[in-house]
């Protein structure tokens, strides 16, 4: 199975990252992901750092539905991982296929992307500039190749990082949490918070005041 060299990044300047992109490897393709990560009944695939995922892509001229597979990460600076993945005709049907085999639904959210493709060193490359709506619309950039054995993944993984410093990402902005780890923290944070707002509101009423709701719900931290 191959592995995919993957780094990804917290953009702090997403305007200047696009325009940066927009330069160097001409206008990007603007894409919606709707993402629905499947598990184990008894979370023994999550568990174990693997994920299954359908994916389905809204794209300007077509959508299309692509079926994935990870294994558990190869490289903990990088979080890379082994990935198998072929496209399908009938979404709908492939959601079916995985929950009548006995998986069930985890985790869904959007992400709003711009991917540019280009070769580098006679690799092939995908740069992509995530909003992820779920996580109060923060961006990323994600520099991605594939390697088709562990042997190969150190200096696919080099080329990965300096196309990121091309683009001024700092070793700091470097993130391996997984984007269901997040949203599942802002859901959780979500939900705390509607409860703790109803609660303080409950409260306020049994003593005679009106009770303030949360203004917002963020991230835990």
């Amino acid at each position: 199975m191959a592995i995919e060299a993957e780094f990804k990044a917290v953009v702090r300047d997403p305007e200047g990252v696009l325009k940066q992109l927009e330069q160097q490897y001409g206008v990007g393709r603007a894409e919606v992901y709707r993402d629905t990560y499947y598990d184990a009944p008894d979370g023994g695939l999550m568990g174990a750092d693997r994920e299954l995922r359908i994916r389905t892509v809204h794209g300007p001229e077509d959508t299309r539905t692509v079926l994935t597979y990870k294994g558990a990460r190869v490289d903990e600076a990088s979080g890379s991982k082994p990935e198998a993945e072929t496209r399908v005709e009938d979404a709908d049907a492939m959601h079916e296929i995985v929950r009548g085999l006995g998986f069930v639904p985890r985790i869904a959210f959007e992400k709003r992307c711009r991917n540019y493709s280009f070769q580098r060193d006679g690799q092939r490359l995908l740069a992509t500039l995530v909003r992820v709506p779920e996580l109060d619309d923060a961006t990323f950039i994600e520099v991605e190749t594939s390697a088709a054995t562990e042997d190969e993944l150190a200096p696919a993984l080099t080329l990965v990082r300096a196309v990121l410093t091309e683009l001024g990402i700092d070793e700091d902005d470097l993130t391996t949490e997984l984007y269901t780890d997040a949203v599942a923290a802002a859901d959780y944070c979500l939900v705390s918070a509607r409860r703790a707002s109803m609660n303080h509101a409950n409260t306020g009423a049994r003593l005679g005041g009106t009770g303030h709701p949360l203004m917002t719900a963020r991230r835990c931290q």
